[in-house]
């Protein structure tokens, strides 16, 4: 169990932000035109189409380099990836899942925010009527994969959870309150499912694609159907407090803190949790930066909405101790920002059809590493969700 009085606090902002951008600036000039895939490959991203769930992150990279520096090579480009996100969008291209969160907020809706860009507007609108589409009234939640009404993919993830601050941005914008109406069934019925006894959390939910009734849970990217898999715990966490940010509702606080407090009991010693709580300090098995960088920014959120100083406090150590072993600081041993990620391992008790960026960066780690430098220097940041 991780003891917090023998944790340092964050104190190299200034340095940490100087290496992030300098690794961002470069991959832009790298990439062109291109993005930044979901996983590296000997921690070298290689120049990808706008073709995968996780693009927008990229472009959630790059704004938050712009909030943090200035440099206007950081907005040009965040205005040019606008444009193709919602060219995305109107032309339906890579879009068949519930990702349009993790597609169109840190992309669309921050380039709104940011510059007030009329092609992130009307492209993060059209990426929440379609994740609305997605939505299946008899069971009450959001269709992760598959084409709609698939009766094989009948199934809840528990990553949708960063999905749902599309919705409730829609509804504020532009008047409907059927978005929002959408998030908050979805959540309850996730919620009520994917939430065990131990405060532990299942990767996905399947249901009767008759009834709806709720059937069992199982994983497709953790250990075991009944192990707690990293990242997902990390995104029960900042989902329930970007749920409490647009609700107040006293169960999406609590189940933060159970979360929380699930995800903090079984960090090893060493900090940096594995891909999976089955694992410790001995198993051999890689890490997941990348479930460490979303949680914290989970307890930021949280934090600045409850000002609840000891939080944070707790925040700024885990994130100090992710910027000693994880960050890169030297361009010649990757082009990313967050070393030792996983994207998926495959074992034989679980659903992962192939072993996928283990022990590499990844663009979700990447981002979400940068939006705690930026929390952790700027209480009540405006996020993009």
């Amino acid at each position: 169990m991780v003891k917090f009085e023998d944790l340092d606090e964050f104190s190299a902002f200034d340095e940490a932000v100087g290496y992030a951008s300098r690794q961002t600036e470069r991959a832009i000039l790298d990439f062109g035109r291109l993005f930044k895939p979901s996983s590296s490959v000997g921690n070298f991203y290689p120049p990808a189409e706008n073709n995968e769930w996780t693009n927008g992150l990229w472009s959630g990279e790059i704004n938050i380099m712009y909030e943090l520096t200035g440099n206007d090579i950081f907005r040009d480009k965040a205005l040019e990836h606008a444009s193709a996100f919602r060219n995305r969008i109107e032309t339906m291209y890579a879009i068949n899942n519930h990702d349009m969160g993790f597609l169109f907020s840190p992309s669309c809706v921050a380039a709104y925010i940011l510059y007030g860009s009329e092609d992130g507007r009307i492209g993060a609108i059209k990426a929440a009527d379609y994740l609305a589409s997605r939505f299946n009234p008899v069971g009450g939640y959001i269709q992760a994969t598959g084409t709609i009404g698939d009766r094989n993919h009948a199934r809840l993830i528990i990553d949708t959870f960063m999905n749902l601050p599309l919705l409730f941005w829609a509804s504020a914008e532009t008047g409907n309150p059927r978005y929002r109406e959408i998030a908050l069934r979805h959540y309850d019925t996730a919620i009520d499912c994917v939430l065990r006894e131990d405060n532990s959390t299942y990767h996905t939910y399947w249901f009767d694609p008759d009834s709806g009734e709720p059937l069992y849970g199982k994983t497709h990217q953790g250990n075991r159907d009944g192990s707690a898999w990293t990242r997902g715990q990390a995104w029960g966490i900042y989902g329930s407090a970007l749920m409490y940010r647009y609700t107040g509702s006293d169960k999406s606080l609590d189940v933060f803190w159970k979360t929380l407090n699930y995800f903090i009991d079984h960090l090893p010693h060493s900090v940096i949790p594995y891909w999976d709580f089955d694992f410790s300090d001995i198993s051999g098995e890689p890490l997941d930066s990348s479930a460490l960088a979303i949680a914290i920014c989970g307890m930021y959120e949280m934090a600045d909405l409850s000002k609840d100083a000891e939080l944070r406090l707790k925040a700024d150590k885990l994130l100090n101790r992710l910027y000693l072993r994880c960050a890169v600081k030297d361009p010649t041993i990757s082009n990313g920002q967050l070393l030792h990620g996983v994207y998926a391992k495959k074992t034989p008790t679980n659903g992962a059809p192939c072993n996928r960026g283990v022990d590499e960066c990844n663009a979700w780690g990447d981002y979400f590493y940068v939006e705690a430098l930026m929390r952790s220097h700027a209480p009540g940041w405006k996020a993009y969700w």
